[in-house]
């Protein structure tokens, strides 16, 4: 049985959607006067992925639907959004991050660094702006779906918006 989220919200002209929940994701994206459209959907605790749980809730393919990794290149953290459909390559990482040698980072770490918890954590907001890159399979969509900052919430903007208020490269560090 499909999840089927709970409401839609639409944000135009950088005005915030009216009880958004207001996550720093969703406040910066305002700030920006980026468009875009919240999605929330009921969250299950026993649900084995969080980003193939959105998927499945906003009936989108998981190609669509881009999960935030935190990893450490050359002992510098860095952000990963990378499709849900696959997993991260370390080595690509590293390399399209101008490093050596990357490993995931303590999820302890990332939830400090970033003020998110995982399964919520959002390329947008962070707490502190780290080197970010964006898979390139991104550029193929006229919209990407990413955390909005909490489990069970999601934002969909363009693959541009996205690059541009994280500042990332683009580059192929998704396999599978």
């Amino acid at each position: 049985m499909s999840k089927k989220p709970k409401r839609t919200k639409q944000a135009k002209n950088g005005k915030q959607p009216a009880g958004a929940g207001g996550t720093p994701a969703t406040v910066a994206l305002t700030e920006a006067g980026v468009d875009f459209t919240l999605h929330a959907y009921e969250h299950d605790p026993a649900a084995p992925s969080y980003g193939e749980e959105a998927a499945e809730a906003l009936g989108v393919s998981p190609d669509q639907v881009f999960k935030t990794l935190l990893a450490e290149v050359d002992g510098a953290l860095t952000v990963a959004v990378v499709p849900v459909s696959g997993s991260l390559d370390l080595k690509a990482l590293a390399a399209a991050a101008g490093g050596k040698r990357a490993a995931m980072a303590d999820p302890a770490a990332a939830e400090r660094s970033t003020g998110y918890v995982r399964g919520g954590i959002s390329p947008l907001g962070q707490r502190k702006r780290l080197p970010t890159v964006i898979d390139a399979s991104a550029a193929a969509h006229s919209t990407v779906c990413v955390s909005a900052g909490r489990r069970g919430l999601e934002v969909e903007l363009a693959p541009d918006d996205l690059r541009e208020l994280t500042g990332a490269t683009l580059a192929e560090i998704a396999r599978g």
